[in-house]
């Protein structure tokens, strides 16, 4: 098997000990308020995208052990209910108290959750997979330390600026859009939520969120330009184009397995399914 050199590594944070004190590994004191071992996570993003004075610039993150704390505060309904319980999570794993929870960019959140589950239960991740092709039931074992980062051309964009450039193909329109972060997901999340109470039969997801992702048409950041411009000019075609280019040429992890149908020859890299067993394992499996 070829080695991937864009697995996913975790390691322990180093711990400074002045030449002149000589002790054993056992002995070397622990940070204060680290009651849990903790280790720490490259971020996808290298911490690029980030101002030079936010601590996620370091391009790593630290994080404690998931522990029964956490567990209980995954099954808080009140949390469940509000949408807010994966983020506390994050923030009770956090070693950096200093970093806003709302500010990590959503790829890396992506990687702080596989390593937060990797961390607590280990990287045997079993869950259920419904074959696109016949519709048999598999029970697959995804291994999560194979999952890899997405190769990234960083030189390509200034240091310290969320933002990247695309040229539609039909309209000729150049457009710039950023990496998401919880803030955005929330304003989303709030504004498909008040168009569903309009109308149920219409969801808006794909312009709703395009109208978040784009920052600018043709070098104009006038957010209003850039939402009628979504809702009148973009085509069905420049759409689905620019998605996969941001799905494709974004630094994040690369959430595909390969997947072997046990009912009929289906073969396929597919997207890890993330249900309920991702955080919470099922006690029997």
């Amino acid at each position: 098997m070829t080695e991937n050199n864009n697995q996913i590594p975790i390691r322990r944070p180093t711990v400074n000990v002045p030449d002149f004190v000589v002790k054993a590994a056992s002995d070397v004191p622990q940070p204060k308020d680290n009651k849990y071992p903790s280790e720490v996570i490259p971020l996808p993003t290298k911490g690029w995208f980030y101002p030079e004075t936010s601590p996620l610039a370091s391009g790593e993150i630290e994080i404690k052990q998931m522990t029964a704390r956490e567990e209980d505060l995954l099954a808080n309904q009140e949390l469940i209910k509000k949408g807010k319980v994966l983020d506390k999570l994050m923030e009770s794993v956090v070693v950096n108290k200093s970093i806003r929870i709302e500010d990590i960019l959503i790829p890396d959140k992506n990687a702080i959750f596989i390593a937060i589950r990797r961390l607590a239960y280990g990287d045997d991740y079993n869950v259920s997979v419904t074959c696109p092709n016949c519709g048999e039931n598999n029970r697959v074992k995804i291994n999560l330390a194979e999952l890899s980062y997405k190769t990234f051309d960083f030189t390509t964009h200034p240091r310290g600026q969320n933002s990247f450039s695309f040229k539609l193909l039909t309209s000729g329109v150049t457009v710039t859009y950023k990496l998401l972060n919880q803030i955005d997901e929330s304003s989303i999340d709030a504004e498909l939520n008040q168009i569903k109470k309009i109308s149920k039969e219409n969801t808006a997801e794909v312009t709703t969120r395009m109208k978040y992702v784009l920052t600018s048409i043709d070098g104009n950041p006038d957010r209003a330009g850039v939402r009628r411009f979504v809702e009148e000019k973009l085509s069905a075609r420049d759409s689905l184009a620019l998605r996969r280019h941001m799905r494709e040429h974004n630094p994040d992890v690369d959430m595909m397995f390969n997947f072997k149908c046990s009912g009929c020859d289906f073969e396929r890299r597919i997207d890890v399914p993330l249900g309920a067993s991702f955080l919470f394992p099922d006690l029997d499996a």
